[in-house]
């Protein structure tokens, strides 16, 4: 007889390899035609919500890797909230102004020079075309990582009621009295020609000179200080060229300051280190207070201009000469010293980073034509040498300098007539300051990680006044009205209104083609050759800064609620999104528009290195997608520590895809093994091995689960990880073989493993549903009816938690006793003494394998038989708590069917085979 055919062996059409790359595009299409975002809204309509605000990406250029882990992290976090009963809502958006933009058309027509040709309508209209299209490029990309969001209305930071509203929160910061313009300097790109806002500011290094310069005072100084001879300040710096623009010398109010025998004049605390750079060379023959310097005068060695020399404690003893050259029109500190003490802000840089006409007009030089026109970088030699025997010390060294984060080139600190929102202004019916909003608010808010929080409070604390005017054509314009008379910009709200109503029919373009006569509410009480329009846009970080009303508040969009759950981006948005975010909804809302915040890591190779093209090692996601398919590029993602930087590269993703072949087969072996079950038992019915997994289960997925809840997916993966590999493929799916093959089909032995597995199949369904959905829903296909329900597919299920009483199992006891036989059983076959461990019995008398019935200790240890009677020849032996286990051959004979040796001649089965058989 053929026993093979009387075994219930696993049958399942759910397949053994996913095929991913092949199968994966066919599903996602499915899904998309079928609109499974709109689906996934009805069926949760009276549920409580759940809404994650997208950050816009920018509209160039292909996704990154970087890209993938952000949108497959977002669409986890927001299918986990649906699969646990949410109703949820993920908006995706483009951010689709700004330089990145303008910079790919400026390439396209050949340079600047070309693009300059056009006028800026024709310039815009170029910008919007390239932003539609790798919009489109775009979401085709994330669509392939079966992600699920509402593609067919994405919000666009450039659609014409989008910039409408991106305007009208402008306006609001105004009305608020926050918006101020005025001669500032700021970082300016003079290759992009434009102001740059703090976020867009990144370091790198850069050589610089170092020099000492000796001012002299004037004869009024040296007699209120009764000085006979020379005396001299010593002014250090690093930017030769802003010495024509020098109109001040700060010194510390609290430090003492020397002259010296040659006569120059140091703070005391760094006259012996001048001494060993033999920038001074004489002994201290007087000492002064700071205060007797207030308001006396040096002379510029350069242009013999008045330096007058002021008082200020940004002033350090760290480095220098503790007298520090001031150039209001080219640093922070020097600008609000000079505000103090009103000293004049020259400023003779122009836009493209060259000497203008000023240093000419001014006489800041001598032979001041030879300059106008060059650039400021290239003059500091030329200056060096006009410096003559006043240039007291020279060399060169490399730091950390700020640079443009397009171009990359090094930035210069220029005054220039902008727009700022004021951090430290108290917006009108508040009592706090913006900035002490922002801060109150960032203590309220949860952060993910923690750190975060400290992060971004330092950044609200210490930034100065946020610069949000640009210098650009492609953005949304601050679109207001300057009277020409007086120079007033009218902030009337029926003006304004009426230029947000044509922005929300026409566009912002509408502010470039349109003529004043037409732009001009025709109430204002002005005529349209009284005014001009104000050319400065907006910064791009100010757009994307406003979503929250333009998508969460405008009722343009079913994006959720405000404020929203959460705002989930890469680390550097802290100085980014989160902090512009943060300050346009303190500004006009006067609450953060966020309840949490999580950022991730960046992407880098397996060396932990950055990604670049000249190296070699960058993984596109396309690339991922074709090899191994989406889902591995999303359990990378899950098993992914994100709150670090994150490795991949192309042996990560052969580990990820192992694991993920694991879980495949840990669900392929359930559904076999649960495939003619109709009915799951209730738990208190099942055996001892059954319940102990169900419990297990029960345990771990709570476990896992509050992990997922807390965005922790890394630790959830691994616990997860660990009871699938150990637990339940280990040990329980191994022990219970014997039972669902071997047993009559309705045996209540076998029926309650089954459900055992159909319990942990369809709660481990759920969990892994929002990582792994692809193959939630193949699974869903061919699982039976009692995992599947009533769902159709994978949008109809939900998770649900296995609530059970722990069992009285003794774990730690049994996994001993199984590792210890294991050890003897790895021995035997090194051996070749034995082939399975089906050959063995085991003879105890420990109360705790007493207490269990035979046939589930026999399966524990997967032997042919468990007593209390000697062995008849012992193969080993081992001690657990004292209690003695003594492993010997089986004396019975080889069942032919189910393979245990307990039949009583090698032609008979054993007596329950033949029971199963003979029914």
């Amino acid at each position: 007889m053929d026993y093979k055919e009387t075994l219930l062996l696993p049958k399942t059409d759910f397949p053994m390899r996913g095929n991913l790359a092949n199968n994966e595009p066919k599903r996602y299409k499915t899904w998309y035609d079928k609109d499974v975002y709109s689906k996934m809204k009805r069926l949760r309509s009276d549920a409580d919500s759940f809404t994650l605000h997208d950050g816009p990406p920018y509209a160039n250029g292909h996704i990154h890797i970087g890209h993938a882990l952000n949108k497959i992290l977002k669409d986890i976090i927001v299918k986990h909230n649906y699969f646990n009963g949410k109703s949820v809502r993920l908006t995706p958006g483009w951010d689709c102004h700004g330089l990145p933009i303008e910079q790919q058309v400026e390439k396209k027509l050949g340079g600047k020079k070309k693009k300059e040709l056009l006028n800026t309508g024709e310039v815009r209209k170029l910008c919007r075309e390239h932003a539609v299209k790798f919009v489109d490029i775009q979401r085709d990309e994330f669509k392939t990582m079966g992600i699920i969001a509402d593609w067919e209305k994405p919000y666009l930071t450039m659609d014409y009621k989008f910039e409408a509203n991106i305007y009208r929160t402008l306006c609001d910061v105004a009305k608020k009295g926050l918006l101020i313009e005025r001669s500032k300097p700021v970082y300016w790109s003079w290759a992009e020609r434009t102001a740059l806002a703090e976020a867009e500011v990144e370091y790198e290094d850069k050589e610089s000179h170092s020099i000492y310069v000796a001012f002299e005072l004037n004869d009024e100084a040296k007699l209120r200080l009764s000085i006979e001879g020379d005396a001299a300040l010593i002014i250090w710096t690093t930017t030769p060229w802003t010495l024509p623009a020098n109109t001040g010398i700060s010194l510390n109010p609290e430090e003492k300051y020397v002259r010296s025998a040659d006569g120059y004049i140091v703070a005391q605390k760094l006259y012996e280190s001048m001494r060993e750079l033999e920038v001074v060379k004489g002994e201290v023959v007087q000492t002064f207070e700071a205060s007797v310097f207030e308001n006396l005068h040096a002379i510029n060695p350069l242009n013999g201009r008045s330096s007058h020399i002021v008082l200020g404690e940004h002033v350090l003893m760290d480095s220098g000469t503790g007298c520090v050259h001031t150039a209001p029109g080219h640093g922070e500190d020097d600008y609000r010293i000079g505000l103090k003490y009103n000293l004049e802000v020259i400023m003779p840089v122009d836009e493209t980073g060259c000497f203008d006409t000023t240093v000419a007009k001014e006489k800041l030089l001598p032979n001041a034509e030879e300059f106008v026109g060059k650039h400021i970088f290239k003059s500091n030699d030329a200056i060096l040498e006009l410096l003559d025997n006043k240039l007291l010390h020279v060399s060169k060294f490399t730091h950390s300098y700020p640079h443009c984060w397009r171009s990359h080139t090094p930035l210069i600190f220029r005054a220039t007539k902008q727009w700022f929102i004021s951090v430290d202004e108290t917006p009108e019916g508040e009592s706090k300051t913006l900035r002490e909003i922002a801060v109150d608010e960032v203590a309220k808010t949860d952060f993910y990680p923690e750190t975060g929080r400290k992060r971004l409070s330092s950044m609200v604390e210490n930034r100065p006044d946020w610069c949000i005017s640009r210098q650009r054509d492609w953005g949304v314009p601050i679109a207001f009205f300057r009277v020409k008379a007086t120079g007033e910009v009218i902030l009337d709200e029926k003006v304004l209104n009426f230029v947000a109503m044509i922005f929300e029919m026409q566009g912002s373009d509408a502010w470039y083609n349109m003529p004043t006569e037409q732009l001009l509410y025709p109430g204002s009480g002005y005529s349209a050759d009284e005014v001009e329009k104000v050319t400065d846009i907006l910064d791009v970080w100010f757009d994307s800064g406003s979503t929250w009303n333009a998508v969460l508040k405008s009722r343009n969009y079913d994006a959720g609620a405000y404020p929203t759950d959460l705002y989930l981006e890469g680390s550097d948005q802290h100085r980014g999104w989160f902090q512009s975010s943060l300050f346009l909804s303190a500004a006009v809302q006067h609450k953060a528009p966020y309840k949490g915040v999580l950022t991730h890591g960046f992407t880098v190779d397996a060396k932990g290195e950055k990604m670049s093209k000249s190296k070699g090692n960058v993984i596109a996601p396309e690339k991922v997608i074709k090899q191994y398919g989406s889902e591995i590029l999303r359990l990378w993602v899950a098993m992914s520590d994100y709150q670090g930087d994150l490795k991949i590269s192309d042996d990560i993703l052969k580990q990820t895809s192992e694991s993920y072949r694991k879980l495949r087969n840990t669900f392929r072996i359930m559904l076999a093994n649960i495939n003619d079950l109709e009915t799951v038992m209730a738990y208190e019915d099942l055996n001892i091995l059954d319940q102990w997994i169900v419990s297990k289960a029960s345990k771990v997925f709570a476990d896992v689960h509050a992990n997922f809840e807390k965005y922790n997916y890394v630790q959830g993966m691994s616990l997860l990880n660990n009871f699938i590999v150990n637990d339940l493929s280990g040990i329980y799916i191994d022990v219970t073989k014997d039972r669902l093959y071997c047993d009559a089909k309705d045996d209540a032995h076998r029926r309650a493993s089954q459900s055992a597995m159909a319990i942990i199949t369809k709660a481990l369904l759920g969990l892994m549903a929002p990582i792994l959905t692809y193959t939630a829903d193949e699974i869903l296909e061919s699982a039976p009816a009692v995992v599947r329900g009533d769902a159709n597919d994978i949008f109809e299920f939900q998770y649900e938690a296995i609530d059970v009483a722990q069992v009285d199992f003794a774990e730690t006891y049994m996994m001993s006793a199984r590792e210890k036989f294991s050890e003897i059983v790895d021995g035997l076959k090194k051996e070749k003494t034995i082939k399975a461990t089906l050959e063995l019995i085991i003879q105890t008398s420990s109360s705790t394998i007493a207490s269990l019935q035979s046939v589930e200790a026999e399966d524990w240890f997967v032997v042919s038989g468990i007593s209390t009677n000697a062995v008849a020849k012992e193969a080993g032996r081992f001690e657990i708590d004292g209690d003695v286990f003594v492993v010997g051959f089986a004396e019975a004979e080889k069942c032919p069917r189910c393979w245990k040796y307990q039949a009583l001649s090698q032609d008979l089965t054993c007596k329950r085979c033949e029971k199963v058989v003979g029914a």
